[in-house]
């Protein structure tokens, strides 16, 4: 990983956004609260990191991310458009810290590309959401945190797998990239050097 990309575990979590210290949304079922020492014990013992923390130079968090096996996040299974495979890796969730830029989003997407391929996952699936034309950036990734924007998602080369209105599942078969692997990897490794040690200011400021 680049030196502003750091593994979210148990050890790195009280320096994510307050908002995912104690959150155990996707992790627990309707109705029934898990505990999140728990939760992480579990994660690290079968997956490791759970995610990512995206750093400045100084150390400061811009932005996270949460991401596993499916099986690790029971909520997706009553979600619309769900539930997710059970051999994805599921993204469930990103923070982006307010004045972040949107390529930090971008940045945390790569890296986890680029790791659950080093990892020998099959495939990476996410919720995603069609919005209406012309919507904000503001609504589109600092607004529904825990589905993405469905173009946004296509870029990277997400396919939808089953539609429920505006929500979707949108998979990232990582098995087709063994037909010319190191191109590929090469070429993501790239991507995520540019993203992630860019020459300006990690915030860019507007002219």
């Amino acid at each position: 990983m680049s030196n502003r990309v750091r593994g979210l575990t148990g050890a790195t979590l009280p320096s994510a956004p307050t908002v995912c210290h104690d959150c155990v949304w996707w992790q627990s079922r309707p109705g029934k609260r898990t505990a999140k020492g728990r939760w992480i014990d579990r994660a690290e013992a079968d997956w490791g990191a759970w995610g990512t923390l995206y750093v400045d130079d100084d150390g400061r968090v811009l932005g996270s991310m949460q991401y596993g096996p499916s099986e690790l996040f029971p909520r997706a299974e009553d979600l619309p458009a769900g539930p997710p495979s059970d051999d994805a890796v599921l993204i469930t969730c990103a923070y982006l810290v307010v004045g972040s830029a949107q390529w930090v989003m971008q940045s945390l997407f790569l890296s986890a590309i680029a790791d659950v391929k080093e990892r020998g996952g099959r495939a990476l699936e996410a919720f995603a959401y069609r919005y209406p034309e012309g919507e904000s950036a503001e609504e589109r990734f600092l607004v529904h945190r825990t589905v993405f924007p469905a173009d946004f998602l296509a870029d990277f080369g997400f396919l939808t797998v089953r539609r429920a209105g505006r929500v979707e599942l949108a998979r990232l078969d990582l098995g087709g990239l063994e037909f010319e692997p190191e191109k590929r990897r090469q070429r993501l490794v790239r991507q995520v050097k540019e993203l992630l040690e860019p020459e300006a200011s990690p915030v860019p400021r507007r002219p």
